[in-house]
């Protein structure tokens, strides 16, 4: 039998890994706490063998994405609400990340005897 008579099944090498239906609900509730490559190593496959699964399985990728994102609006709800109830920090943080409000310095220097304003942003320190 020569090489053209060889199916695409007959590849060798190591057999393709699949999650299993129990693997992704795991992978879904873990992806809230750990990376891509946290993940891998949870699993026992490198990051390029877990992006090789999330190509052939793409209920894999979408666990991951919802996994992220409901933890990220379920954080993200808990902070409105202490910023609704009075929580300062609270209030800062989210107008800054979501607003994209700035603290500023004002900064009084001299130049040739003129007084001139200076914006630096930054935290105050």
């Amino acid at each position: 039998m020569d090489k053209s008579d060889k199916s695409n099944a007959d590849k060798g090498g190591r057999p393709p890994v699949v999650l299993s239906d129990e693997q992704i609900t795991e992978l879904k509730a873990l992806s809230s706490v750990l990376t891509k490559e946290q993940l891998a190593d949870y699993f026992g496959v490198s990051h390029v063998t877990l992006i090789a699964i999330e190509k052939r399985q793409p209920e894999v990728g979408i666990a991951y994405k919802q996994g992220k994102a409901r933890a990220i609006a379920s954080i993200g709800g808990n902070l409105i609400s202490q910023a609704k109830s009075g929580n300062t920090s609270a209030q800062i943080f989210y107008l800054k990340t979501q607003a994209g409000w700035k603290e500023t310095k004002v900064i009084e220097t001299s130049e040739s005897g003129v007084a001139s304003n200076r914006h630096f942003v930054g935290v105050d320190e």
